[in-house]
This record gives C-alpha cells, sequence and structure tokens, in this order.
C-alpha cells in the first residue's frame, strides 16, 4: 500500500530520532530495505545469544544456578521487546509525514521487531540453521501477508506499519517452533 501524504522537512531533534530508529540505519539502502531490516533483527537476536551465554557463563562461575540467569535475561528481553514496539509504531507514525508515505519501504523497524518476534519462538541458541529458517519464515509470511495479516497494514499511523510485521512474526514464529520441535522428536 503506497499513499503520499504531506512530506514535511525534519524538524528538531524528536524528528531526527523518531527517523533514526524507523529506519534503523538500513531503510535508505537500496531494492530490498525490508530484507536489511530484518537482517538487523538477526544481529540483535545473536546478541541476545551472546549476552545469554555470557551471563550464563560469569553466573556459573559465581555459583549462581544458569537457568535462573536464561531466566532472567528471557524476561529482560520480552520488556525489551515490548519496549522496542511501543517505540517503533512511535517514531514510525512520526516518521510519516517525514517520508512521504502512509507506509514508507524506508520504515524497516518493524520488520526488525518481527525478525525478534519469530526468533524468540525457538529456544536461544538453537543453532545457525534454525535463525536461517527462521529469517527465510519471517520474509515469506511479511512478503505474502496472509489473513490477517494484509489487512492490519491498513491501521492507522504507527500500528499499521509495524501489526502487519508482528503478526507475520508470530505466524513465522509459530512455524519455526513446529519445525524446532519435530527435529528434537527425530
Amino acid at each position: 500500500m503506497k499513499s503520499p501524504v504531506d512530506r514535511r522537512k525534519p524538524n528538531g531533534v524528536g524528528d531526527l530520532i523518531a527517523l533514526g530508529i524507523t529506519t534503523c540505519g538500513v531503510g535508505y539502502l537500496p531494492l530490498m530495505p525490508g530484507t536489511f531490516g530484518s537482517m538487523v533483527g538477526v544481529v540483535i537476536y545473536l546478541g541476545i545469544v551472546w549476552v545469554d551465554g555470557v551471563a550464563g557463563l560469569s553466573a556459573l562461575t559465581a555459583g549462581f544456578n544458569g537457568n535462573q540467569v536464561s531466566a532472567v535475561v528471557w524476561a529482560a528481553n520480552s520488556l525489551l521487546l515490548a519496549l522496542l514496539i511501543l517505540i517503533g509504531i512511535w517514531a514510525s507514525g512520526r516518521a510519516i509525514p517525514l517520508l512521504g508515505d502512509l507506509d514508507p519501504s524506508e520504515a524497516v523497524v518493524d520488520e526488525v521487531m518481527g525478525q525478534i518476534i519469530t526468533l524468540l519462538f525457538v529456544p536461544l541458541g538453537v543453532g545457525l540453521p534454525f535463525v536461517l529458517a527462521g529469517f527465510l519464515l519471517f520474509r515469506l509470511f511479511d512478503i505474502w501477508k496472509p489473513y490477517p495479516i494484509d489487512s492490519l497494514q491498513y491501521l492507522p499511523v504507527g500500528v499499521g506499519i509495524c501489526a502487519d510485521d508482528i503478526v507475520a512474526g508470530v505466524y513465522a514464529g509459530l512455524c519455526l517452533a513446529l519445525g524446532y520441535a519435530v527435529f528434537v522428536l527425530i
């Protein structure tokens, strides 16, 4: 859905912050900004896995239970994801008139959050084949947009930009979790 809106120049730090969050540094790259945004989500996920590993190792050497540390990291990640979603919706809504479109291709924060949602459906550090599968599944659902994903992009402002990718992330995550469960059972 491409719908032009009156475009305006950034006015102040708030607009620049909104643009930075909305584009995640890759939204202006040519050809496939959504794919690049998904790659940012994968990099963030791999960072989460690394933090979990470092925190778990530190906890074990300090005498703590590794499972407890992983639970704390998981809870912190969930809170950070919720915060990313709220900030992403705000930033996307504010960036619409700056980018001159109701669903600008430069807005990739939605792909970042959708990709992270997809990968959080499997245990942290499950392996690169599952990360690649999650990446491909999310891109499939983000492009295909099965019901009700397609209709969600018509919601107003930043919610419309982000909601379809959040649900695409859930669909892809469910498929990834099913694939992981089959893999574990075999």
